[in-house]
Formats: C-alpha cells, sequence, structure tokens
C-alpha cells in the first residue's frame, strides 16, 4: 500500500510565500496523490518579490527530522532542495547514505528565482562531490548545470555535454531543464547512460513561474515513489508543471506561484 501512495521525504528549505520550496513540494506530492514528510534545512523570509531573510537550522535538527520520519514513516523516494552550505550538504549526504536503496531527486538549489543566492559559493564543490554521486535523478537549470560542471549552457547540444559531464560525476539519470536557454520553445533532456529523452513545448509567456524547479523535482519523486519507472516519472511530472504553469493564478507583484492544485480541480 505504501508504495501505490508513495512516501517522499522532502529535505529542503521553507518558502513563506508558499510558491517554492517545501511548501511548493508538500502541495505537489499531494497533489499527484502521494504522501508528503518534510526534513526543514532553513527559513526563509520570501514572497513574489523576493527572499530577505534567511535562518539555517541546525545540521543536528535537520538529521533529528529525518530518522523521526524514516525509522516511523519510512518513505519510498526522497527530494533534496535548499541546503544552503557545506555542513548542511554534508549532513543531507550522510542521511542519504544511510538509505542508499531509496531513489534520491537531486535538485541542486543554488538562487531563488529573483536572484538570491541560496547556496554559499563554498558549497559548489561539496555539491559536486557529496550529492551528485547519490542522486538517483539530478535537476540542474542551465546555469547551475553550468555552475556545477563548468561548461556553458545555451542550446540542446550544450544540455547534452552538461549533462553528459553531470552523468561522468556520478549521478545516475539528470533531467537538464532548457527554461533559460531562449527560444520561443523549452527543451528539457532526461538523460541517462542508455540514452536520452526528450521534452518540449511552447514557451508560456507568463512572469508566474516561481518555484518550477522545486515543483519539477518533487513531481519526479512522487513518481518514482509510486513505483513509476523514470521515464513515466519524469514525463507525468512535466506534463503536472506545464499546466500549473498554464494555470498559475497570478498572485503577487513579482514572479508568482504556479497552480499546484490544479488536478483537484479537474480540467473543466
Amino acid at each position: 500500500m505504501s508504495k501505490a501512495l508513495g512516501r517522499v521525504l522532502i529535505i529542503a528549505g521553507s518558502d513563506s510565500g508558499g510558491g517554492a520550496g517545501l511548501q511548493a513540494d508538500l502541495k505537489t506530492v499531494t497533489a499527484l496523490g502521494g504522501f508528503a514528510a518534510t526534513a526543514v534545512t532553513a527559513i526563509t523570509v520570501q514572497n513574489t518579490l523576493g527572499v530577505s531573510g534567511v535562518l539555517p537550522v541546525p545540521a543536528e535538527m535537520v538529521t533529528a527530522q529525518a530518522r523521526a520520519v524514516l525509522d516511523d514513516i519510512g518513505a519510498d523516494a526522497l527530494k533534496t532542495g535548499m541546503l544552503g552550505d557545506v555542513a548542511m550538504v554534508e549532513t543531507v549526504a550522510a542521511i542519504l547514505d544511510t538509505v542508499p536503496d531509496i531513489p534520491a531527486v537531486v535538485d541542486p538549489v543554488m538562487t531563488a528565482k529573483g536572484g538570491a543566492a541560496l547556496l554559499a559559493a563554498e558549497a559548489m564543490d561539496a555539491v559536486r562531490r557529496l550529492m551528485i554521486p547519490r542522486a538517483w535523478l539530478l535537476t540542474p537549470n542551465a546555469p547551475e548545470a553550468e555552475a556545477l560542471t563548468g561548461l556553458e549552457v545555451r542550446t540542446p547540444d550544450d544540455q547534452r555535454r552538461a549533462g553528459e559531464a553531470l552523468l561522468a560525476l556520478g549521478a545516475r539519470a539528470v533531467l537538464m531543464k532548457g527554461g533559460h536557454l531562449d527560444g520561443g520553445r523549452v527543451v528539457d533532456l532526461l538523460i541517462t547512460p542508455s540514452g536520452e529523452t526528450l521534452f518540449e513545448a511552447g514557451r508560456i509567456d507568463t512572469r508566474h513561474t516561481h518555484g518550477t524547479g522545486c515543483t519539477l523535482a518533487s513531481a519526479c519523486a512522487a513518481g518514482l515513489a509510486q513505483g513509476l519507472p523514470l521515464e513515466a516519472a519524469v514525463a507525468r511530472a512535466w506534463a503536472y508543471v506545464q499546466e500549473a504553469i498554464a494555470r498559475a493564478p497570478g498572485l503577487g507583484g513579482g514572479h508568482g506561484p504556479l497552480d499546484h492544485a490544479w488536478p483537484l480541480r479537474g480540467r473543466a
């Protein structure tokens, strides 16, 4: 029964505006029929206009939260988001090592939609060394992939090269997101050692895209937790996010949130 439900442990930061971070993660997993639990890594003061404050949670408290969930409720997949600094990266890597057989979706969060840094510069190498090799699925956008690989990512061919470089660093699969690239169509590439799957759609002209990365990664984690094969989990997640962007409620004066609950309202 737990596998059909899909238990996802989310290790990420909180977004007080509800559009990204663990709030988006919780909404996404729930909307897709799963059960979400959390280990909070940081509290942010945040809305659609940006991030104005960050309070890290002590590493030992993050570990305690994760263990409380894993030892009682359990998990069928894990999803990591904002980690912040070297100590938190090391802490979360150690948590993943206690459950190596549970799929881990690693979203290498570095900046907020408004540009605020969410990962210390000195933590980049720790993410490269500790999180990428533990990722069953890594979900970088173009700037994150550039930072992790040192390669320019401007075209789909660049996405392929960067994705292959990230596989070489130890990720089992990489979903290269193309939303930051120029052009009227958005191309995402799922790259695995056995090949690639392309996801493509027309770009939606909207400023309401806050939390798209968090949402996509959590939707992938929900699918894996429910026993879907990787390609099917990513395909469902991708379609879910496209519709959530199209149905964005138009909240806030800046980068507004998606409509995470659209499946609960039907397609009418």
